[in-house]
């Protein structure tokens, strides 16, 4: 049975503001978001892009997950990825207790490997695998890093830990991710490694760009940048400094500050321009096709649809691309599509989107709104959007 009409961000929208005793006027003039994309939003026949979703909830002083509605409990709890959560937080709790008496680690170069293996399984989509195998191997990383007490251990640790961040963001548990990055930074401290505190920097960027918090953002794409001068020269440092600069371009964007945008996208061309495709470098998947993949973003984060769309259309995404990127490119185009008045490619997207990496493309909100506005312009679909709402649960 299809819910789609409860769980679309309008209807949350909505629901928040009746509890706030709000006017859809007055919510507009708090949010600074027009009238008109209000009430459409709200009876669904617009979809709420980001941007908006993240004004009105900061005009309502809620968190933006209230409206986009992450986690998604029922359907994690369908397909038995629920459980895996506390283990998690558990595993992530006991950084600072030192060796577990009850737990004797195998070699370093044994745990590196297992933590590289988590970094590629969440990017090839396999969030199951990953959140499954995270909880014992940041047990042992733990209890390794506090025996063996080198910089190579501790970096390991700090990766099980990025990692964590990964799988609870992917899942929609925004407060379990940024506790991961706090450890991350904790170990990444002990290892003496300036990289991995620029690239947690990156990534708390993006936890603020998500809660639409771009100025913090900012200046936190700002310290990774400082940060990063500490470390040795190089392509690594060159790789890690042109993934901050996409972060800020998507960043600037959001917050319609194009030519700042520009300015951080042209910065990370030109750099890439020197490193080549670097994917596995970090697993940033930093590179000429990350930078395409961040102006197709930054132009749909500026309602520029069709430069979007038509940027997308020039642009080859090469098959051994990492999975999670490769699906969440696709959902931004898709949502490009959909204010473009193109369904049938909008669908078409999500449904490679699906193929691409099914466990992230089904807890993706930007996905489920764009399948939820794909339902509300009441266009005849294929026979298979109802299979799909089916299997996102709505």
């Amino acid at each position: 049975m299809h819910r789609t009409a409860e769980q679309y961000a309008g209807a949350r929208i909505k629901r928040a503001r009746k509890i706030r005793r709000l006017t859809q006027r007055e919510l507009a003039d708090l949010s600074h978001v027009s009238y008109s994309t209000v009430t459409k939003v709200e009876q669904g026949v617009m979809p709420a892009s980001p941007s908006v979703i993240g004004a009105l909830a900061r005009a309502m002083s809620i968190p933006v997950t209230d409206l986009t509605g992450q986690p998604y409990v029922e359907e994690l709890q369908a397909d038995d990825l629920d459980k895996l959560i506390q283990p998690i937080r558990d595993a992530l709790d006991v950084y600072d207790l030192g060796p577990d008496p009850d737990v004797t680690p195998r070699p370093l170069e044994e745990v590196r490997q297992d933590a590289e293996a988590m970094c590629v399984a969440v990017r090839a989509g396999d969030l199951k695998k990953a959140a499954g195998g995270l909880p014992s191997l940041i047990c042992e990383a733990t209890t390794l890093a506090h025996t063996d007490g080198s910089d190579r251990a501790w970096r390991a640790l700090a990766s099980t830990y990025r990692t964590a961040y990964d799988v609870t963001t992917k899942l929609g548990y925004v407060d379990l991710c940024t506790v991961a990055l706090d450890r991350m930074d904790w170990a990444a401290h002990r290892g003496s490694d300036p990289v991995t505190s620029a690239i947690r920097q990156y990534m708390r960027s993006l936890v603020h760009l998500r809660a639409s918090q771009y100025g913090i953002g900012r200046r936190l794409v700002r310290l990774g940048l400082s940060t990063l001068e500490q470390a040795v020269p190089g392509r690594e440092r060159d790789v890690v400094t042109g993934q901050l600069h996409l972060g800020a371009a998507v960043l600037t964007a959001r917050s319609q500050d194009g030519d700042s945008a520009d300015g951080h996208l042209a910065e990370a061309q030109r750099i890439a321009g020197r490193t080549g495709e670097a994917v596995k470098m970090h697993w940033l998947a930093f590179g000429p096709t990350n930078v395409g993949v961040h102006k197709v973003s930054t132009l749909s984060e500026q309602d520029r649809y069709e430069e979007a769309v038509q940027e997308a259309r020039g642009l080859t995404v090469p098959g051994d691309w990492p999975k999670s990127r490769t699906s969440h490119h696709l959902a931004e185009v898709a949502r490009a599509q959909l204010w473009m008045g193109d369904t049938d490619g909008s669908f078409a997207s999500l449904q490679e989107a699906r193929r691409t990496a099914p466990q992230q493309t089904k807890y993706h909100p930007l996905v489920r709104e764009t399948f939820a506005g794909l339902e509300s312009a009441k266009r005849r679909m294929p026979g298979t959007f109802a299979n799909y709402g089916s299997w996102l649960g709505m």
